[in-house]
């Protein structure tokens, strides 16, 4: 109880100091542990082409750099690379970035994997595992048999926060409401969070035309009124098919692979912002103007 009482009056001093006072201060942390992959996906930008020695960051590194972003505000991170549960510094796995990260006082942790080796035991308070459609769909994306090694690690799993995240283009734009049925009907998974293919340089040709977009919104929002377990809220699809809404993606920082702090997501280097497909930056709009069902949703999902 105590621990909740201190998050929810450290949320109202964060938005009293953004808010009021004007200051930008991240509330969530992206940090990529490392660039290694079992994977080769055709809409990656993370992970080194072949031939191209992997990088990884040893522990100390990690622990100084989640001090920094603790003392900047950021309360929330999330644990990315290539794969995170690759990374392994001597003794150390990822479930020691875990327990640092809260060691340091993060209120939670997150951890995004593509799920083709074993996650378990997973110290993580969330698991956000990369789905990008039912069989052959998120094969033709993520390679022949990936869908398979998915299903056997979830079923493997006993984590009791599995949640799906989507990414659509034009290769399995037709899987959406198939992937949105699969998770409804799965035993482990939660939830499931719907985005749109960001054309970064080098993946261009995954980005889906605007029409098309918005119509897949419509059908999620259509599934989201029937109880589609979606974490998207329907305020925060609307916004994004048209995506005229004030950015405030500083609300998340990033540490990359490099080392390199970076204050919001890389997009808006590549004037990218108004052809973003993270969900999570309409939904930064419905939380900045203090949106119910944005708020209540991102309890669900963190708390």
């Amino acid at each position: 109880m105590f621990k909740s009482i201190r998050q929810h009056l450290y949320f109202l001093k964060w938005y009293a100091q953004v808010r009021l006072l004007g200051r930008r201060r991240p509330l969530q942390t992206v940090l990529f542990v490392g660039d290694a992959c079992n994977l080769r996906c055709k809409h990656c930008s993370v992970v080194p082409k072949e031939g191209t020695p992997c990088r990884k960051k040893d522990y100390e590194t990690i622990a100084q750099e989640l001090r920094r972003c603790y003392a900047l505000g950021s309360r929330f991170v999330d644990f990315e690379g290539g794969e995170p549960f690759l990374w392994k510094d001597g003794q150390r796995d990822i479930n020691d970035l875990f327990d640092l990260a809260r060691e340091i006082g993060f209120f939670s942790t997150t951890v995004t994997t593509n799920a083709q080796i074993p996650f378990e035991p997973c110290r993580s308070d969330l698991v956000w595992i990369s789905l990008d459609g039912v069989g052959a769909y998120h094969d033709k994306i993520r390679g022949e048999g990936a869908f398979a090694r998915l299903e056997k690690n979830i079923a493997l799993s006993s984590h009791p926060c599995l949640n799906a995240n989507m990414v659509v283009n034009p290769l399995n734009v037709d899987a959406v409401e198939d992937t949105v049925r699969f998770v409804a009907d799965h035993p482990k998974l939660k939830m499931l969070s719907v985005n749109f293919h960001t054309p970064f340089p080098g993946t261009e040709d995954l980005e889906l035309d605007w029409d098309t977009r918005c119509r897949v919104i419509d059908r999620l929002i259509a599934l989201r009124k029937k109880g589609a377990p979606l974490m998207n809220t329907a305020s925060g699809l609307r916004r994004m098919k048209d995506m005229r809404f004030k950015k405030r993606c500083w609300v998340t920082n990033f540490v990359m692979v490099d080392g390199a702090f970076c204050p919001q997501c890389l997009g808006s280097e590549f004037g990218l912002c108004e052809r973003c497909g993270f969900g999570m930056a309409s939904e930064m709009a419905g939380l900045w103007n203090l949106h119910p069902e944005t708020i209540l949703a991102g309890l669900k999902v963190r708390m």
